[in-house]
């Protein structure tokens, strides 16, 4: 269920409206970062809403606020299987080697969209070395490169990588929220889920959907 019903669009995202939007507005606007980093405990939507701002960047139809979700490039991106849209693992990738490796990556142009997107999950786990090589590459960053950092832990994150990027803090989501969501599942995959029931396992989910 968790794979099934990943929010594909901003819209879908719950509880994080006030970064959606905001990430939309920045898509019309044409007011991109070079670097982004996603805050938050776990289960809240930090990957989510970097693979749909990736899919905005990289839509066949043109970077918009709404990708569509049909093409080629967002299919790959939803799927994990984009060449343009790399995500790696912080935790086991955490080493000055990888990060050289992303930065050889980073100087050839994407294969089929506009950006190369570096989507690092855990980013707090990289080593000391390997934050340093990271800075060489967000200083002088190539044009077509953007990167989304996510993280539980950002006081981790050396201020000389956080005042590169613009930071989002990703809030707990309502208990009132996924218990309309679970509801919501429910009745889409036709069982029956008691109101009551939907509210225990919201409390005990601790703002994690």
């Amino acid at each position: 269920f968790a794979r099934k019903y990943r929010p594909q669009t901003f819209p879908e995202v719950i509880g994080q409206e006030h970064i959606t939007r905001t990430l939309q507005n920045a898509i019309r606007a044409n007011r991109l970062a070079q670097a982004y980093l996603l805050v938050g405990p776990r289960g809240i939507g930090k990957t989510s809403t970097a693979r749909i701002l990736a899919k905005a960047l990289n839509c066949e139809k043109g970077t918009s606020p709404d990708p569509c979700g049909v093409c080629d490039a967002c299919k790959e991106i939803a799927e994990g299987n984009s060449l343009d849209v790399l995500e790696i693992d912080g935790a086991s990738n955490n080493g000055v080697e990888n990060i050289r490796d992303l930065r050889e990556k980073a100087q050839y142009a994407p294969a089929r969209g506009p950006y190369k997107v570096f989507l690092i999950d855990e980013v707090h786990m990289l080593t000391l070395g390997a934050f340093n090589a990271l800075l060489k590459t967000l200083e002088e960053p190539p044009e077509h490169v953007k990167f989304i950092f996510a993280t539980t832990e950002a006081q981790k994150v050396p201020a000389t990588i956080t005042s590169r990027c613009q930071r989002f803090d990703l809030k707990r989501i309502p208990d009132q929220l996924i218990a309309r969501h679970l509801l919501m599942i429910a009745e889409k995959e036709g069982f029956s889920l008691a109101e009551d029931a939907a509210d225990a396992i919201a409390r005990g989910a601790d703002g994690g959907l």
